[in-house]
């Protein structure tokens, strides 16, 4: 059975670094035969998460949706004054919505956690913040995360990762990911 994997991630600017850094996962993750679903800047341009407000855009619903069949996440972040942008933030508040499902939030879900940022420290600051995030809602961060300091070019027109070495942890990522989707899926 092929696992799904879910990107987050990205700015309200189209193929933001962020964006980029997680389609190239995914893209990892479809060579290695899993189902792809990216939620983009546009896709997660969300209204203000509201828990006491029912009703939710179809947008909201279809994230919420794919996160819940989700067997694997990827997300990621620019760093903005050393934290998770609220686009980001935003987000993942709507999995709130999960609270109640058999498997809540990222329950026995492997995520990988991918922050950028012009300068390195507010990636080291955005990645441990992405990180904590994701153990609140009970995921399992993979054992490599990925800091990408977009000071220097790292994508190019394309989309395209051009730094070596940015290149393979974020392939590292995607085989975690989908190790730990096979992992779990037996064990339940």
């Amino acid at each position: 059975m092929r696992k799904l994997i879910v990107g987050l991630g990205g700015t309200t600017r189209a193929n933001s670094s962020s964006e980029r850094a997680v389609r190239v996962v995914l893209d990892h993750v479809a060579r290695q035969g899993g189902e792809v679903a990216m939620f983009g800047g546009p896709e997660i341009a969300l209204p203000l998460y509201a828990p006491e407000v029912p009703f939710r855009t179809a947008e909201a619903q279809k994230l919420t949706e794919a996160l819940r069949r989700a067997d694997g996440i990827v997300l990621g972040s620019p760093g903005y004054h050393g934290m998770i942008s609220g686009l980001v933030k935003n987000a993942l508040d709507y999995c709130e919505d999960m609270r109640g499902d058999t498997r809540p939030y990222f329950e026995g879900r492997a995520v990988g956690c991918i922050a950028c940022a012009a300068g390195w420290q507010a990636v080291g600051s955005t990645l441990a913040a992405l990180r904590s995030v994701v153990h609140a809602l009970r995921g399992w961060p993979t054992p490599l995360g990925v800091g990408i300091n977009t000071a220097t070019k790292i994508f190019d027109e394309n989309g395209v990762c051009t730094d070596e070495g940015v290149g393979r942890q974020l392939e590292i990522v995607a085989a975690q990911v989908m190790d730990f989707a096979h992992r779990s899926r037996k064990a339940a």
